[in-house]
């Protein structure tokens, strides 16, 4: 069901080398279909997201205005969905509010006694457009993950896409949790051409100034197409867990780890690394055992098959090593002292500590945003948060005695590049 690596003995080179991980960066028929679609959209508008919808979605919209969440649809939403439901909605938006909370930046000045003033001033981004899956990847924790930071920013205009199911409606668990983080507008629309649509604007979507949420591969390839007419947050590939687990681990955990983690795609990336190769077995045992009664059984068999694997390796040490260089989404650390390993983590996404830390608390009610970077990236990006929604802008200010004591300093500099100009325009103030 999933491979067995026996690296024990083995240097880290080669126990990298088996390890296979999912790419979905490289598709080139996928690509030339965004790109199609992205142009059209781009031309024609509304009626290019009316016609797309009708071929991948199988909704006929009249006319635009029907893309539109209206408050009827609200109405039967919440009609629709439990009360414990909305209930763990406002814990979790609480929780996840309070976490983002302390990632707040404060504009600030400095001056000196020549008269420099200079400093940076913390804006939110204007408007935000927030994609949220539909069909099998209905995903309404993603609302609040990509929305509550952005609100806690300060951004005042957040527009969220969804793809509507075949009865050309919103998930209502994805409606109700977008109406209770109160978006702005909400539009009925998935795939590429909502990415084209806030991307470029149409007569009914506006155009943003940043893009978050995850999606399909054509999503994903659309939101990296447009990257420079907006922002994204990232382009992320499929779910990705690694636990690194010594003697003491408890096989049930980590088998139930594993899977949380590879139902979410065939795609989807699962890794043991372990110093116990008793473990490896008793976990093994557990996933036949445990698999049996999981709804999602086929999308973990085949997520296992191609990118799964149990390690075994000569001390924690060398599984730090390993997980420092594959860089995973997320990192279960299901030792004795997980508080003396942590410090040895550079690259993951989000960190779980302990036997009693499962994955999905993060997913849902911890507060730490589940938006995370994959394939590697953890090397260089970071968790979705409040500094994504925020920009920055440089002040400076100079009195006629300040720019007197460095103004031959910026000629000087100036000159060397060729920048006669450049110098031109201090040497006329002093």
């Amino acid at each position: 069901m999933i491979a067995v690596i026996d690296g024990r003995g083995k240097d880290i080179n080669w126990i990298k080398s088996k390890i296979n991980r999912p790419s979905q960066m490289e598709l080139k028929a996928e690509k030339r279909v965004v790109n199609e679609v992205l142009e059209n959209v781009k031309v024609n508008g509304d009626k290019a997201l009316i016609e797309y919808t009708a071929k991948f979605d199988g909704v006929l919209y009249d006319c635009a205005e029907e893309m539109m969440i209206k408050r009827e649809d609200i109405e039967e939403a919440y009609q629709s969905v439990e009360s414990r439901y909305i209930s763990v909605i406002r814990k979790a938006r609480e929780m996840i509010w309070k976490f983002h909370n302390r990632q707040l930046e404060n504009s600030w000045v400095t001056h000196d006694d020549h008269g420099v003033v200079l400093g940076q001033r913390v804006l939110p981004i204007e408007r935000v457009g927030v994609y949220v899956p539909g069909g099998r990847a209905a995903y309404p924790s993603s609302v609040l993950m990509n929305v509550i930071p952005a609100q806690v920013a300060g951004v005042s205009d957040i527009i969220l896409v969804s793809p509507p199911d075949e009865n050309g409606k919103i998930n209502p668990y994805t409606l109700v949790a977008a109406c209770e983080v109160e978006c702005s507008r909400i539009f009925k629309v998935g795939g590429a051409q909502a990415i084209a649509a806030m991307a470029f604007g149409t007569s009914t979507i506006p155009k943003v100034d940043k893009i978050v949420g995850p999606g399909n591969i054509y999503v994903t390839l659309a939101k990296k197409e447009v990257y420079g007419y907006v922002d994204i947050d990232m382009t992320a590939g499929p779910s990705e867990i690694m636990v690194l687990a010594d003697s003491y681990a408890n096989p049930v955990y980590v088998a139930a780890d594993l899977m949380s983690q590879a139902e979410h795609d065939p795609m989807a990336s699962a890794i043991l690394v372990t110093d116990s190769f008793e473990l490896i077995s008793d976990v093994l045992q557990e996933l036949e055992r445990q698999i049996q009664t999981l709804s999602t059984r086929k999308i973990i068999e085949e997520s296992f098959k191609n990118f799964g694997a149990l390690i075994a390796v000569d001390s924690m040490e060398q599984a730090v090593d390993i997980a420092n260089i594959v860089a995973p989404e997320h990192l279960e650390l299901a030792v004795e002292n997980p508080f003396e390993l942590v410090g040895s983590i550079k690259n993951a996404g989000s960190i779980f500590l302990g036997h009693y830390t499962p994955e999905p608390v993060g997913d849902y009610i911890a507060g730490p945003n589940h938006v995370l970077p994959t394939s590697g990236t953890a090397r260089f990006f970071s968790p979705l948060g409040v500094y994504d929604f925020v920009k920055r802008s440089n002040i400076v200010f100079y009195t006629e005695k300040a720019l007197k004591a460095v103004g031959e300093d910026v000629v000087e500099f100036s000159g060397k590049e060729g920048l006669t100009a450049h110098a031109n325009a201090v040497k006329v103030r002093l």
